[in-house]
């Protein structure tokens, strides 16, 4: 038989298989489409918030990270969580004087009640800093951001006036509904946010971005007294934004040696330290993917050697019958091939739409978008899967085909 003749034999063959059993046919499709979906999207998910992480800590305007470690809850404690950094002022105050320096800012976060009842109290998460006017990183939408000199720390007293002023996310101002202007109690305590009245001077979304949830803005030694923590002068980081023309690498290396007991890190070291703390949820993801492409491959494989079999008796007719094995082979093989094909158009052509729908429950769960991104190469990652699938499954079916043998099966 010549190779065109066999093609065709081979492509009739198997289109009548697989337009004669469909419901057969439809699994194995929708089981190879599950696959390359599941995969596409966790590639997608994978690369989107590592893709969206750098973007942040690009757009942060700093240059490196001092931290005392992750931060740590404290149960029991007033603020929840234990900011393992001290002597922040002093810290950031010794780390502007450096030529090499522009600013260094701490930062510090901590659980407080809100809201603008003081009968009717919610935990939202309030930030500690020292100043967000003239910022080019903090972007204020509406009003105004936290300027002028931090009066309340007194050079470390901590016994100057407060403020009371509040800079709010987009998502505390709908949770509250309040705006520029309006009051807000705030404080570690229900007992100390009934005691103080704050004025909200401005909307900025920057720091909600950045958490993911509604939170609060305020000077970091009016949150440290909020929250009782005067004592220590803690921080959760200081960011330090270095002089144009500087070395970073040098000057991470000279402030490592400097505060030992903290950690040094540039954006990219920062974003890798994030992501290693989430290697339990990064690896949970992986085996997801695993798992996917394997119950696409079992299906395929179980499906076309099931095929095989429930056909033994026609296919050990036609080889009694002089068709070559090799056509027999080529038939099973192919149909593996196309079932492939099909799923992988199928999951490829749906992951845009799926990828749209999670990043908006993204967006709205935790406020962060693009966290679902789909560059070419998950496509073809996509397809690798998919035709890898249609491979083995051909593979099995092909093996299943080459072990019919017409007189076991012929014999009446």
């Amino acid at each position: 038989m010549r190779p065109l003749t066999k093609l065709r034999a081979v492509l009739g063959i198997t289109v009548a298989q697989l337009t004669h059993e469909r419901t057969r046919t439809v699994l194995a499709v929708v089981g190879i489409a599950l696959a390359v979906l599941s995969t596409t999207l966790l590639a997608s998910v994978g690369y989107g918030v590592v893709e969206t992480g750098q973007q942040k800590f690009d757009s942060s305007g700093r240059d490196l990270w001092i931290t005392g470690g992750p931060v740590q809850l404290a149960p029991g404690s007033v603020g929840g969580f234990e900011n393992t950094l001290t002597n922040a002022h002093g810290i950031s105050r010794n780390l502007t004087a450096r030529e090499d320096v522009r600013t260094a800012s701490p930062m510090a976060f901590q659980t407080v009640y809100a809201g603008t009842n003081p009968d009717d109290l919610q935990t939202i998460v309030g930030t500690g800093v020292r100043g967000t006017g003239g910022n080019a990183s903090t972007q204020v939408t509406e009003g105004k951001g936290l300027t002028g000199k931090d009066r309340h720390y007194a050079d470390g007293s901590y016994d100057g006036p407060m403020t009371n002023e509040v800079l709010i996310g987009p998502r505390t101002a709908q949770l509250f509904n309040v705006s520029v202007g309006d009051t807000l109690y705030v404080g570690g305590t229900v007992v100390s946010a009934r005691q103080n009245e704050f004025t909200v001077i401005g909307i900025s979304p920057t720091f909600s971005r950045f958490l993911g949830t509604p939170s609060v803005v305020l000077r970091l030694s009016e949150l440290q007294e909020l929250t009782g923590t005067t004592q220590t002068d803690p921080a959760t980081m200081i960011t330090v934004d270095l002089r144009s023309g500087t070395d970073t690498a040098a000057v991470e290396q000279e402030l490592q040696q400097k505060y030992p007991q903290y950690d040094v890190r540039t954006n990219q070291e920062q974003l890798q330290s994030i992501l290693a703390d989430k290697a339990v949820v990064l690896a949970s993801g992986l085996v997801l993917v695993i798992l996917a492409v394997l119950a696409g491959v079992a299906l395929t494989a179980n499906l076309l050697a099931l095929l095989v079999y429930q056909q033994r008796q026609e296919l050990a007719a036609v080889k009694a019958l002089g068709i070559s094995s090799s056509v027999l082979v080529g038939t099973a093989g192919s149909q593996g091939l196309i079932l492939g094909l099909l799923g992988g158009a199928v999951g490829l052509g749906i992951t845009p739409f799926a990828s749209a729908g999670l990043n908006a429950v993204a967006t709205h769960l935790v406020g962060f978008t693009g966290l679902v991104q789909t560059p070419d190469f998950v496509f073809a990652v996509g397809g690798f899967v998919a035709v890898g699938i249609g491979l083995i499954g051909s593979v099995v079916a092909g093996w299943r085909v080459g072990r019919v043998k017409p007189l076991e099966h012929l014999e009446s």
